[in-house]
């Protein structure tokens, strides 16, 4: 869950297309005998590319209300104003209260990025404010004279830096446990052009390089739809994909990570709230999860109240998404990526059970079958949570996302992050990140050999 919790956290920095309030709603037929609460489900329409620049015949394009670079936007905010209403303005920190983001609309915590918030995106807003004010810290002392604005700005670069870098080496080998990927992330990193550092192992840290050559065959940076739908990620938390669970099931954890004995006064109230994050770091991590697989999607998440009171499933809503926005279906999917096309539904989906269902929804034609189902069936290469098919997808925009980024390449230099700045990057990974801020994890994460892979149990 853990891991799951991150990609999404990932991804409402890179794009999300807003919901469309200026035109009528897509109405979902719903089909006799199956419950739910009105006619039709209304879903809002993606938000239209105001200055679009397609060919003729061309698929539409549509507004990323976010910025699309690797730039922490889901902290951060990407309007400036929006930015600095998180800010303190003094010593480059983020407002926390008490350890805490402050509350916003709805009781949801006021970040950068708050659209699908729950509790397993709350654990890394938090963590990475916090990082980010610790490396305020670092800087201050290293630079007393510098103003808010200096300090702000290098922090950003590298709380952002580490996320890349953690992303990169330690989730990407998490969710891909794969002998080719086992061991030897950073030699597929750098074939895709990019060397990032590597991650920090118990008992000291590696050093490495964030630098790598930029991008120069003149692509424009951008955020393609095609990459949105390989990132949907959200069947991954159910841990049997024949069995749709309900809400987070919170654990009892020992007494020592419980946090003190009750104490009057604010200094307990702290407490108590560190040992919150605490448990819920351990309750994601021992929150089973499997691959994104067909009949994988949560309850909660098949039919979910949105903060407005509207009612949406998820799964539903992927499928729709994609046909709205021009994604092209399965088999053609795979074409572009000159892969053969799956002719049999038999081949389509390991489960024969899965295939004849699939067979039956899409009328015996696998030209059919949209790009987000046949994605989720089809046979995965062993270790891997997603498949071979989002993998060709996956990689390609991940390396872009590195090499067409300036502050990644050119500008990846002490004298824009600072000698402490890259420092910081070369030691850090998502244990010490934990640690940093929440050191009664360490029994938890002794041994691991990174902070996405089994954690020790604790008794």
């Amino acid at each position: 869950m853990l891991a799951a919790a991150w990609i999404q956290f990932q991804n409402h920095d890179w794009f999300s297309h807003g919901d469309n309030h200026l035109t009528d709603p897509i109405e979902v037929p719903i089909a006799d005998g199956d419950h739910w609460y009105e006619p039709a489900m209304r879903v809002r329409r993606s938000r239209p590319d105001p200055t679009p620049h397609t060919a003729p015949g061309a698929p539409p394009t549509y507004e990323n209300t976010v910025t699309h670079w690797w730039d922490g936007s889901q902290l951060y905010g990407s309007p400036e104003r929006h930015c600095r209403s998180l800010r303190t303005g003094e010593g480059g920190t983020m407002i926390l209260q008490d350890g805490r983001l402050p509350e916003g609309l709805a009781g949801i915590d006021l970040t950068g990025f708050d659209d699908n918030y729950w509790v397993g995106l709350a654990l890394p807003h938090t963590l990475f404010v916090k990082e980010h004010n610790a490396i305020c810290g670092r800087l201050r002392e290293a630079y007393p004279s510098w103003d808010d604005e200096r300090l702000f700005q290098t922090a950003r670069l590298v709380d952002v830096a580490v996320m890349a870098k953690i992303h990169t080496v330690e989730w990407t080998p998490g969710i891909l446990d794969n002998r080719a990927v086992r061991g030897h992330e950073h030699q597929l990193v750098r074939a895709a052009g990019a060397r990032l550092p590597p991650p920090s192992r118990p008992g000291g840290a590696r050093r490495g390089d964030l630098r790598h050559p930029r991008l120069a065959d003149g692509a424009p940076r951008g955020a393609v739809l095609d990459d949105g739908g390989v990132h949907r990620l959200l069947p991954v938390p159910s841990a049997d994909p024949r069995r749709l669970p309900g809400p987070l099931a919170p654990r009892r954890q020992p007494d020592h990570h419980r946090g003190a004995a009750p104490d009057p006064g604010a200094a307990h109230a702290r407490r108590r709230r560190q040992a919150r994050h605490v448990r819920l770091a351990l309750l994601l991590r021992r929150q089973a999860s499997r691959g994104a697989d067909p009949h994988n999607h949560p309850n909660t998440l098949r039919d979910l109240v949105r903060v407005s009171g509207e009612r949406v499933d998820i799964g539903t809503l992927d499928v729709l998404r994609d046909r709205e926005r021009g994604v092209p279906r399965y088999n053609d999917f795979r074409r572009m990526l000159r892969k053969p096309p799956v002719t049999e539904f038999a081949r389509m989906d390991g489960d024969p059970g899965w295939a004849r269902q699939l067979e039956e929804v899409y009328e015996g034609d696998p030209e059919r079958v949209d790009v987000t189902i046949g994605l989720l069936a089809e046979p995965k290469p062993p270790g891997f949570a997603l498949s071979d098919t989002a993998f060709r997808v996956f990689v390609l925009m991940a390396s872009r996302r590195l090499k067409s980024d300036p502050f990644f390449t050119d500008l990846y230099t002490p004298e824009v992050y600072s000698p402490e700045g890259l420092d910081w990057i070369d030691r850090t990974g998502m244990t010490e990140v934990l640690l940093r801020h929440h050191p009664e994890l360490a029994p938890a994460l002794s041994g691991v050999p990174h902070a996405f892979a089994p954690w020790r149990a604790l008794a």
